[in-house]
């Protein structure tokens, strides 16, 4: 049998980030902020400078995800 993920089931949590100088919102579920936040201090980088690598990566993509999207897909690869 499968269990509901510990903490139960949780909608997105709008937060607000500075990238390359501009504030923009991202709406993400508490998991993945926290996943986020600790590979922030994985790689001793601040989460805003995670974010802004990872979106210049998401920039580059021969069909760009939204920021979002992204952050999701990237940190699903790098916990594989």
């Amino acid at each position: 049998m499968i269990a509901p993920p510990r903490g139960g089931f949780a909608g997105p949590v709008k937060r607000s980030i500075t990238i390359a100088g501009h504030q923009t919102s991202i709406s993400l579920e508490p998991i993945f902020w926290q996943a986020l936040e600790r590979e922030a201090v994985r790689l001793g980088l601040p989460l805003s400078a995670l974010v802004a690598e990872i979106d210049a990566l998401r920039i580059v993509a021969d069909v760009p995800p939204n920021l979002a999207s992204a952050l999701r897909s990237w940190l699903f690869a790098s916990s594989t």
